[in-house]
C-alpha cells in the first residue's frame, strides 16, 4: 500500500511504525473471512482491510477524525483473528492501537460516551473502587428499566452476590512452596479478577505451591494496563507497565524469579508486549527483561511437567480459546495437554476462531454486537454438549456464563480440582455424573499430542447471510 505522510508527520515514531505497517499491507483480502465484525455485519469498513484504509487516511489528515471513522474502529474487537490468516504478517494489532490513541487525543467524542469512558479507565483498574461500583450496581438493579439502554448491558456483568475478600489480595504477598522449592515465580493478581472472581488467583497459588514454586505478589503490581490501552490511553497503560516492571524488576534482582506468570489472558498478551508499549522509554530495556519472562499460567504449568493426578477428574469439557490467548500468544495445545492429562475429555468449540464478545470493554462499550457474538459463541458451545467449560480469561468466563447454559470456569480451577484442590466455585451447586474411564492407548495418544478438532460449520448450518464458511 502506498502512503502519503508528510516530513512533519514522519517526524513522530509511532507514525513511523504506522507508514511501515500500512505499507506492507497487500489488501489480498484472506483476513475478511475470520473478522467476526466483518462476518456479521458484511460492510468492508468492518473489517481489517477496509479499516486499515480508514486508519491510512487518518493519520495523514490533519484534521481531527470522522466520526464514521471513529465508529468503524471502535467496533474492532481487536481478536487478532486476521493476524492468523494475513499472508503478509500485516501488524494490526499495533497499527489500530496507534489509531485509537490518536482517536482519543484528536476526536472530541459526545459526553456520554466521554463519561462511560474515562469512568472504566480509571475505575476498573482500582480493586477498591471497582468493588465500590460493584456494590452501587447491585444497588441499581431494582431500577433496571430506568437504566440507559447504553450501559444496561454492563448491569448484567454484576455479580449478583458481593464477594469475599480473597487469599491472594491479603497483606501476605509470598506463598511458599509445600515441600522443597524447585521454582521462584510471580504472579500478577490483576485488578478485575480478583474481585469479582478470586478463587482463579487462590486456585492458581494452591497448584503452583503444590509442586514446588514459591509464589511472589508485589504489592506495588496490579493493573497490566490493557484496559486503557485499548481504549486509546497510552499514557495510563504506560504508567501502570512501568510500575509493573519496576516491581517484578526488584523481585529479579532481590529474590531471583523463573518466571513472571498471568492466569488472564488478556492480562498476559500486554504484559508479553512491555517492550513494545514502553518502546522509547527509560524503562525499555527493564520492559525487555520482564516481557521475556512472561508466561501464561497454561505455558508454565507444561513445563513444570506435572505427575499424573491421583484423582482424574472424568467430564466432559468444552475449551473455549481465548483470543487473546489463541490468536496474540499461540497458546492452543497446552491447556488441552493439561486437561487432558488430568482427566477431562476435552471437546473443540466449532468456529473457535470467532471471539465470544468481551474483548476487555468491548461488551460495555459495543454491548449490541457484544450480544450476538455471545450469543452465537454460546451455540457453539452447547452444540458440543459439555459438562463443564474451560476458559483461559477472566472476560471471556463472565461474557459467556451470560449467554451459556453451561457452568464456565478457568482451566487453573479444573486442574487445581484434579490435582487435590476444592471443587470450583463455579461447579459447586452443579451435578456432574463422571464420564467412563478412556482406553489407556487413546488416553496416551492424546496426551502426547495434545490434538484438536478443528470443526467446520456447513454452509447450510452457517448463520444467517454470513460471509465465509469455515
Amino acid at each position: 500500500m502506498k502512503t502519503n505522510f508528510t516530513t512533519s508527520q514522519l517526524a513522530d515514531p509511532k507514525i513511523v511504525e504506522a507508514d511501515e505497517i500500512l505499507q506492507s499491507c497487500q489488501h489480498f483480502g484472506f483476513c475478511t473471512s475470520g473478522c467476526p465484525t466483518y462476518v456479521l455485519l458484511h460492510d468492508e469498513n468492518d473489517g481489517p482491510r477496509g479499516r486499515i484504509d480508514l486508519i491510512k487516511e487518518m493519520l495523514e489528515s490533519d484534521e481531527p477524525p470522522k466520526p464514521k471513522t471513529v465508529g468503524h474502529i471502535d467496533k474492532c474487537l481487536s481478536c487478532m483473528s486476521c493476524m492468523t490468516t494475513c499472508a503478509v504478517k500485516v501488524d494490526y494489532m499495533h497499527l489500530v492501537d496507534t489509531a485509537r490513541v490518536h482517536i482519543e487525543t484528536h476526536h472530541k467524542r459526545p459526553l456520554a460516551q466521554r463519561v462511560v469512558r474515562q469512568a472504566l479507565g480509571y475505575v476498573l483498574p482500582r480493586p477498591a473502587l471497582f468493588k465500590l461500583a460493584l456494590t452501587a450496581g447491585r444497588m441499581a438493579r431494582p431500577f433496571y428499566p430506568l437504566i440507559p439502554r447504553s450501559i444496561r448491558h454492563v448491569m448484567k456483568l454484576v455479580p449478583d452476590k458481593p464477594v469475599r475478600t480473597p487469599d491472594s489480595m491479603a497483606l501476605q504477598t509470598i506463598y511458599p512452596a509445600k515441600g522443597e522449592r524447585r521454582w521462584r515465580v510471580a504472579l500478577l493478581s490483576g485488578c478485575v479478577q480478583p474481585v469479582i472472581s478470586p478463587q482463579i488467583n487462590d486456585a492458581t497459588i494452591r497448584l503452583l505451591t503444590r509442586y514446588g514454586c514459591e509464589v511472589v505478589i508485589p504489592a506495588s503490581t496490579g493493573c497490566c494496563g490493557s484496559l486503557n490501552l485499548h481504549m486509546g490511553n497510552a499514557d495510563a497503560a504506560r504508567d501502570f507497565a512501568r510500575a509493573n516492571v519496576a516491581a517484578w524488576a526488584r523481585e529479579a534482582d532481590h529474590g531471583g524469579l523463573d518466571a513472571i506468570l498471568v492466569n488472564a489472558s488478556g492480562c498476559g498478551t500486554t504484559v508479553k508486549d512491555y517492550a513494545h508499549l514502553l518502546q522509547g522509554d527509560a524503562d525499555e530495556q527493564s520492559a525487555k527483561r520482564i516481557a521475556s519472562m512472561a508466561m501464561d499460567i497454561a505455558e508454565w504449568l507444561n513445563r513444570m511437567q506435572l505427575p499424573a493426578p491421583q484423582t482424574p477428574k472424568r467430564f466432559r469439557v468444552a475449551y473455549h480459546d481465548a483470543c487473546s490467548l489463541r490468536n496474540a500468544q499461540k497458546v492452543t495445545n497446552q491447556p488441552r495437554v493439561l486437561l487432558r492429562a488430568a482427566g477431562f475429555s476435552v471437546q473443540d468449540v466449532p468456529e473457535s476462531h470467532f471471539c465470544c464478545g468481551s474483548a476487555g470493554t468491548y461488551n460495555m462499550l459495543q454491548p449490541e454486537m457484544a450480544r450476538l457474538l455471545g450469543e452465537r459463541k454460546a451455540r457453539n458451545i452447547d452444540s458440543t454438549e459439555p459438562q463443564i467449560v474451560s476458559a483461559g480469561n477472566i472476560g471471556c468466563i463472565k461474557q459467556i456464563g451470560i449467554y451459556s447454559k453451561t457452568p464456565v470456569v478457568h482451566t487453573v480451577e479444573l486442574l487445581d480440582w484434579a490435582y487435590g484442590g476444592p471443587k470450583p466455585v463455579g461447579l459447586a451447586d452443579v451435578d456432574l455424573t463422571e464420564l467412563p474411564a478412556e482406553p489407556e492407548h487413546l488416553l496416551l495418544g492424546r496426551l502426547q499430542t495434545g490434538e484438536q478438532t478443528l470443526k467446520f460449520v456447513k454452509k447450510e448450518e452457517s448463520e444467517s447471510r454470513d460471509v465465509g464458511f469455515w
